[in-house]
């Protein structure tokens, strides 16, 4: 069998030993090599390579010594020592590999044990980073529970996305994960219902707070009042422009004032703003947003009571109501300015419209208990700031507008029947006599409140004195400038509908003075009293120009936007009339007084003697001329005072001219006919007196019939120039007929002297 070929690598280690220069080095070649062939069980390997070498060597050596046997037989004594060495060192090598083996047999069961040692250690490591990715994941999910028990909800969130997006994914083979992640739904929904459970807390305070908001701006909108009112006084200019206008804004910068933070009240949006930027984020803001309109429509229909009062102290229910909406509505306002997308302005408008139509509605329910205008009036002002205050949030307030429109007809209907109560007291109560006065302040009084021009001047005026009218003038006129005030008290600078206030003051006022003034006092006419009658006349006079002092004074008064610079009242028209209904009842009195005292009237016709003094009864119709034209007509205009003694007179003549007409009357003797001259002398004798030539005209067919029943001539009168110089004024009719009652008198007369004659005749023939 031949010996092996030693490998490429073994012949290297071959190499690698021989050329070894110390015995030290060859050790140091030898013993890895021992090692390495050890290990792959190539020990016997490298022995044979060994010998193989040892035998290469001999033949070279014995070829050698062939040549040079000295040094042969040297080079084998060395060589003999060398193999001597060599077997002694080849049973070191054989004792060395055995010591080798037996420690490569403990190095692989030590190198095994670390092999083992270090698989299990890689699992430990591995289990330890799995427990610490896990305790990790935990740690996330307890701290998102922290924070949600400590309201942090934002940064759960967060915590909460990290552990879903980052965490979770390094865990995603293990158990742990899966139950996590099917728990962050859920966790996101506590995030959720926890965020709008400090949502609705928030909401809850500002429903607490709304009032007390609503209360502050309705504050602040009246001092803006007070403050517009002071600069229009300093700056007449600036009283033009209106609360809310371009130029109170501008006036008023300095005294800017935040509703939202201020020391008083702070509104801290925060909750809300948290609460949407969560549900952004979690996708749900459509939702938010329903959830959140619902929620403030349930606040809305809690905000407004199912019925308020009108009547309560100081209107605290209708303040209530009114500072409440106020503080919603100034929150919704902010809420759309500040998030946009949470609130539209047509969601806000929607909402507020609803809330004012209810609260008009329940405005208008309270209204029926009430019966004040005084109420009404400090019920339109609450409700006229409670509008500037919501201009100025820019909500439109059209609907409390027309209401107020409502309220403005049952004010003045409550003006009316207050005033038209006041009028029919005082005309019912007045006493109808000229009103004295006895200092100058009285005086005074009475002219500031009435529509009076005395005659006198002030300082010429004697204390005490009577005016012409009655109380009632005066006290109506105050009431009429009270009503008047009234009325303007409703129509300040926040009533916008000025011309309604304009037409309906102008249609009660006339409606009071017609109706309750003016037919009152035509009512009262019917007395039978004539003073009384007469202190109408005056006072209808009076209040006849009271009216155009009035139309003068409404004309002035009335806005730009009505309709008509000129004012016309129907009373003022009215009270002119009835002057002269009141004139004919006086006619009629004062004639029927006359009838009466000529009814008295004992004419003896045919009188034996002639008087000597005037009728009984013409000397009381004088003095009752005389008396009603010095007392009772005496307050009248001269030129009524002339009509009444006019026809006064006017119908005497013609009731005293009756009397011989009368159809009782057959006969009429001269004696007859003085008295009757004697009287009618007398009455003109006083109406001459009275110093009114006029007056006269009156009694000429009076004269003129008594001078033709005294005339000789009577013939005359059928004479048509003659009658018409010297009779012109006696009727065509009359005369003839009172000529034939004389005429029959005188023959009458003739025939009884015949009679007589004859009688006395026969007398003394018998």
């Amino acid at each position: 069998m031949s010996p092996a070929i030693p490998s490429r690598n073994e012949s290297h280690v071959l190499n690698q030993i021989i050329i070894s220069p110390s015995d030290t080095d060859y050790l140091d070649q030898l013993i890895p090599s021992i090692k390495e062939y050890s290990i792959g069980n190539r020990t016997s390997q490298l022995l044979q390579s060994l010998a193989k070498f040892a035998s290469d060597k001999e033949a070279e050596i014995e070829a050698i010594c062939n040549t040079n046997h000295q040094e042969f037989v040297a080079s084998i004594n060395q060589l003999l020592r060398i193999r001597e060495g060599t077997v002694s060192l080849t049973a070191e090598i054989l004792d060395l590999n055995q010591s080798i083996q037996a420690s490569t047999e403990r190095l692989a069961e030590q190198k095994r044990a670390l092999v083992e040692s270090r698989s299990h250690r890689q699992n430990i490591d591995e289990s330890s980073g799995a427990i610490q990715d896990c305790l990790e994941v935990l740690r996330l999910a307890n701290q998102i529970h922290d924070l949600l028990s400590r309201k942090n909800h934002y940064a759960a969130l967060r915590a909460l996305e990290e552990l879903q997006n980052v965490h979770l994914k390094g865990v995603t083979h293990y158990k742990i994960a899966e139950m996590i992640q099917r728990s962050v739904p859920a966790t996101q929904k506590i995030i959720a219902e926890a965020v709008m459970s400090d949502l609705n807390t928030w909401l809850y305070r500002i429903r607490e707070m709304s009032q007390y908001l609503g209360e502050i701006a309705l504050y602040h909108t009246d001092l803006r009042k007070s403050r517009q009112k002071e600069r229009a006084g300093a700056l007449p200019y600036l009283g033009q422009f209106k609360l809310n206008s371009a130029i109170e804004l501008v006036s008023d910068e300095s005294e800017e004032y935040d509703l939202l933070q201020n020391d008083e009240l702070q509104v801290d949006f925060t909750p809300l703003l948290e609460c949407l930027h969560i549900h952004r984020s979690l996708g749900r803001i459509d939702m938010f947003r329903l959830e959140y309109a619902n929620t403030r429509r349930r606040q809305k229909e809690l905000l407004l009571p199912t019925s308020i009062t009108l009547i309560d102290e100081d209107g605290a229910c209708l303040h209530n109501l009114l500072e409440e909406m106020a503080g919603f509505a100034i929150v919704e306002r902010s809420t759309m300015k500040r998030i946009p997308d949470l609130r539209s302005p047509m969601d806000v408008d929607e909402l507020w419209d609803s809330m004012c139509q209810a609260a008009v509605s329940l405005i208008m329910k309270a209204l029926r208990e009430v019966d004040n205008a005084e109420s009404l009036l400090k019920i339109k002002n609450l409700i006229a700031l409670f509008m500037q205050t919501m201009n100025t949030w820019d909500f439109p307030v059209g609907v409390f507008d027309t209401f107020l429109l409502t309220l403005f007809e049952k004010y003045a209907d409550l003006l009316k029947k207050r005033f038209s109560d006041d009028f029919q007291e005082i005309v019912s109560t007045d006493d109808y006599m000229p009103m004295p006065i006895q200092t100058v302040e009285e005086y005074e009084k009475v002219l500031n409140v009435s529509w009076y021009n005395p005659e006198k001047p002030h300082k010429e005026q004697m204390f005490p004195c009577v005016l012409p009218f009655s109380q009632m003038y005066p006290l109506c006129c105050i009431d009429i400038r009270n009503f008047l005030n009234q009325f303007y008290f409703f129509a300040n600078d926040d009533f916008p509908h000025t011309n309604v206030i304009d037409e309906t003051l102008k249609d009660a006022l006339d409606e009071l003075l017609s109706n309750k003034v003016c037919d009152t006092l035509v009512e009262r006419l019917s007395s039978q009293y004539l003073g009384q009658i007469v202190q109408i006349l005056i006072n209808l006079e009076h209040f006849e120009h009271a009216c155009r002092e009035l139309e003068l004074l409404l004309a002035a008064a009335r806005s730009q936007t009505s309709s008509s610079e000129f004012v016309k009242l129907n009373a003022t028209e009215k009270f002119k009339n009835n002057k002269k209904a009141a004139e004919k009842r006086i006619f009629e009195v004062v004639n029927s007084k006359i009838d009466d005292l000529i009814e008295t009237a004992e004419y003896d016709w045919m009188a034996h003697i002639p008087p000597t003094e005037p009728s009984n009864y013409m000397q009381t119709l004088t003095r009752f001329l005389s008396n009603i034209m010095n007392s009772t007509l005496l307050g009248l205009p001269t030129e009524i005072k002339e009509l009444i003694y006019f026809d006064a007179l006017s119908h005497a003549a013609n009731m005293i001219l009756a009397l011989p007409l009368s159809s009782d009357v057959k006969k009429i003797n001269t004696n007859g006919v003085l008295a009757l001259a004697k009287d009618v002398e007398y009455l003109y004798q006083f109406v001459d007196s009275l110093g009114v030539p006029i007056l006269r005209e009156n009694l000429d067919e009076l004269q003129q019939t008594v001078q033709l029943m005294q005339a000789d001539n009577t013939d005359e009168f059928y004479d048509i120039s003659t009658r018409n110089k010297k009779y012109g004024r006696v009727d065509a009719i009359n005369g003839p007929v009172l000529l034939e009652k004389i005429m029959r008198t005188v023959q009458s007369a003739a025939k009884t002297d015949k009679f007589a004659t004859l009688s006395s005749r026969f007398g003394k023939k018998s």
